[in-house]
Protein backbone atom coordinates (compact mmCIF):
# COMPACT_ATOMS: atom_id res chain seq x y z
CA UNK A 1 0.00 0.00 0.00
CA UNK A 2 2.65 2.53 1.02
CA UNK A 3 5.00 1.68 -1.85
CA UNK A 4 2.64 3.59 -4.17
CA UNK A 5 3.13 6.87 -2.32
CA UNK A 6 5.46 9.13 -4.27
CA UNK A 7 7.65 9.98 -1.27
CA UNK A 8 8.35 6.30 -0.65
CA UNK A 9 9.08 5.70 -4.35
CA UNK A 10 11.51 8.60 -4.34
CA UNK A 11 13.24 7.45 -1.14
CA UNK A 12 13.51 3.90 -2.53
CA UNK A 13 14.88 5.23 -5.80
CA UNK A 14 17.45 7.41 -4.03
CA UNK A 15 18.60 4.52 -1.84
CA UNK A 16 18.87 2.19 -4.85
CA UNK A 17 20.75 4.86 -6.80
CA UNK A 18 23.18 5.31 -3.90
CA UNK A 19 23.79 1.56 -3.72
CA UNK A 20 24.45 1.38 -7.44
CA UNK A 21 26.83 4.34 -7.32
CA UNK A 22 28.66 2.86 -4.34
CA UNK A 23 29.26 -0.33 -6.35
CA UNK A 24 30.66 1.71 -9.25
CA UNK A 25 32.97 3.65 -6.90
CA UNK A 26 34.15 0.37 -5.33
CA UNK A 27 34.91 -1.04 -8.78
CA UNK A 28 36.90 2.10 -9.61
CA UNK A 29 38.95 1.79 -6.40
CA UNK A 30 39.54 -1.91 -7.03
CA UNK A 31 40.91 -1.08 -10.49
CA UNK A 32 43.06 1.88 -9.40
CA UNK A 33 46.23 0.09 -10.55
CA UNK A 34 44.82 -1.58 -13.66
CA UNK A 35 46.53 -0.20 -16.79
CA UNK A 36 44.07 1.32 -19.24
CA UNK A 37 41.11 1.30 -16.84
CA UNK A 38 38.85 4.34 -17.19
CA UNK A 39 37.03 5.51 -14.06
CA UNK A 40 33.24 5.28 -14.31
CA UNK A 41 30.30 6.98 -12.63
CA UNK A 42 26.53 7.22 -13.04
CA UNK A 43 24.45 10.33 -13.59
CA UNK A 44 23.20 12.22 -10.55
CA UNK A 45 19.88 11.03 -9.15
CA UNK A 46 18.29 14.47 -9.45
CA UNK A 47 19.10 14.67 -13.16
CA UNK A 48 17.79 11.21 -13.98
CA UNK A 49 14.71 11.62 -11.78
CA UNK A 50 13.77 14.83 -13.61
CA UNK A 51 14.25 13.16 -17.01
CA UNK A 52 11.62 10.56 -16.24
CA UNK A 53 9.29 12.93 -14.38
CA UNK A 54 6.70 12.95 -17.20
CA UNK A 55 6.28 9.18 -16.92
CA UNK A 56 5.61 9.46 -13.20
CA UNK A 57 2.19 11.02 -13.81
CA UNK A 58 0.76 7.88 -15.41
CA UNK A 59 -0.65 5.34 -12.98
CA UNK A 60 -2.53 2.17 -13.80
CA UNK A 61 -5.68 2.29 -11.70
CA UNK A 62 -7.97 0.21 -13.93
CA UNK A 63 -7.58 -2.77 -16.20
CA UNK A 64 -7.88 -0.71 -19.42
CA UNK A 65 -5.16 1.78 -18.47
CA UNK A 66 -1.60 1.70 -19.79
CA UNK A 67 0.84 -0.17 -17.54
CA UNK A 68 3.66 1.62 -15.76
CA UNK A 69 6.96 1.41 -17.60
CA UNK A 70 9.47 1.06 -14.78
CA UNK A 71 9.09 0.70 -11.02
CA UNK A 72 12.14 2.89 -10.37
CA UNK A 73 12.07 6.53 -11.41
CA UNK A 74 15.63 6.71 -12.70
CA UNK A 75 18.05 5.10 -15.10
CA UNK A 76 21.58 4.03 -14.24
CA UNK A 77 23.91 4.41 -17.17
CA UNK A 78 27.62 3.96 -16.71
CA UNK A 79 29.75 6.71 -18.16
CA UNK A 80 33.49 7.22 -18.21
CA UNK A 81 34.80 10.12 -16.17
CA UNK A 82 36.53 12.74 -18.27
CA UNK A 83 39.66 13.16 -16.21
CA UNK A 84 43.26 13.04 -17.35
CA UNK A 85 44.81 9.67 -16.69
CA UNK A 86 48.14 8.29 -15.62
CA UNK A 87 50.79 7.44 -18.22
CA UNK A 88 49.53 3.84 -18.17
CA UNK A 89 46.04 5.00 -19.27
CA UNK A 90 44.35 4.61 -15.87
CA UNK A 91 42.07 7.52 -14.95
CA UNK A 92 41.18 6.57 -11.35
CA UNK A 93 42.01 9.25 -8.76
CA UNK A 94 41.62 7.70 -5.30
CA UNK A 95 40.94 11.09 -3.70
CA UNK A 96 38.03 11.69 -6.07
CA UNK A 97 36.66 8.21 -5.46
CA UNK A 98 36.76 8.73 -1.68
CA UNK A 99 34.82 12.00 -2.09
CA UNK A 100 32.27 10.20 -4.26
CA UNK A 101 31.95 7.43 -1.64
CA UNK A 102 31.31 9.97 1.15
CA UNK A 103 28.76 11.84 -0.98
CA UNK A 104 27.02 8.58 -1.85
CA UNK A 105 26.81 7.57 1.82
CA UNK A 106 25.20 10.90 2.68
CA UNK A 107 22.63 10.39 -0.12
CA UNK A 108 21.81 6.93 1.21
CA UNK A 109 21.46 8.32 4.74
CA UNK A 110 19.14 11.01 3.36
CA UNK A 111 16.95 8.40 1.68
CA UNK A 112 16.64 6.48 4.94
CA UNK A 113 15.83 9.66 6.88
CA UNK A 114 13.10 10.60 4.39
CA UNK A 115 11.64 7.11 4.61
CA UNK A 116 11.66 7.10 8.42
CA UNK A 117 10.20 10.60 8.64
CA UNK A 118 7.42 9.80 6.17
CA UNK A 119 6.59 6.60 7.99
CA UNK A 120 6.43 8.51 11.26
CA UNK A 121 4.04 11.05 9.73
CA UNK A 122 1.77 8.27 8.47
CA UNK A 123 1.81 6.54 11.85
CA UNK A 124 0.94 9.83 13.59
CA UNK A 125 -1.90 10.51 11.17
CA UNK A 126 -3.30 7.04 11.90
CA UNK A 127 -3.11 7.70 15.62
CA UNK A 128 -0.28 5.25 16.21
CA UNK A 129 3.09 5.99 17.70
CA UNK A 130 6.32 4.15 18.18
CA UNK A 131 8.30 2.03 15.76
Amino acid sequence: MFEKLEIFRMAHGLATHAGTRQAVVARNVANADTPGYRAQDIAAFADTYRKTGDEMGLRRTREGHMPARDPLPFRTELRADDVPGEPNGNSVALEEEMLKAADTKSKHDLALAVYRSSLSIIRTSLGRSGG
